[in-house]
């Protein structure tokens, strides 16, 4: 059963192409405050693959002129919990309960992080009310080299009444 966000995102997927990356950023960012903050823009967005940018602007910017790690760690995190999300029944929340990241070289100019769950994956998440499971997300920045490495670990529980 598609939970109250898929079905959001699925109309959004349906418009014109050109008015989508908005709407999307939007409907995510309006949830997720802080993500909104480093100014992500999210290019695509299904409930098995999640596509999302961070361009190397002052405001994410470190002493070196490259994007922060914490920005970095926030554009993992958002990347994440964007596909996982689409698959967490609406009587549970999810919670990411862990992170790891591996800081391999400086980035250089923009990063695209792209999330991906299995088939398996989805159908754990949709069946149980609780657990966690690792999501991996590929982060590449301008060179197509990945500068990081990242795995975060999603937990999911049933909402308190």
């Amino acid at each position: 059963m598609r939970n109250k966000l898929a079905k959001i995102i699925d109309k959004i997927n349906l418009m014109p192409t050109r008015i989508q990356r908005f709407l999307l950023t939007r409907v995510f960012c309006s949830k997720v405050k802080y993500a909104g903050t480093t100014g992500i823009e999210i290019v695509s967005w299904t409930d098995s693959k999640a596509v999302v940018q961070l361009k190397n602007k002052k405001k994410v910017q470190n002493h070196i002129g490259t994007i922060h790690a914490v920005a970095a760690a926030v554009l993992a995190e958002s990347t994440t919990g964007i596909v996982f999300g689409m698959n967490v029944p609406d009587h549970c929340i999810p919670l990411l309960k862990s992170m790891k990241i591996d800081y391999q070289r400086r980035m250089q100019g923009k990063l695209t992080a792209t999330a991906q769950l299995t088939q398996v994956q989805q159908e754990i998440i949709c069946s149980t009310d609780k657990g966690e499971i690792f999501v991996n997300v590929e982060i590449t920045d301008e060179s197509n080299q990945q500068p990081i490495i990242c795995a975060m670990e999603w937990a999911w529980v049933p909402k308190r009444k």
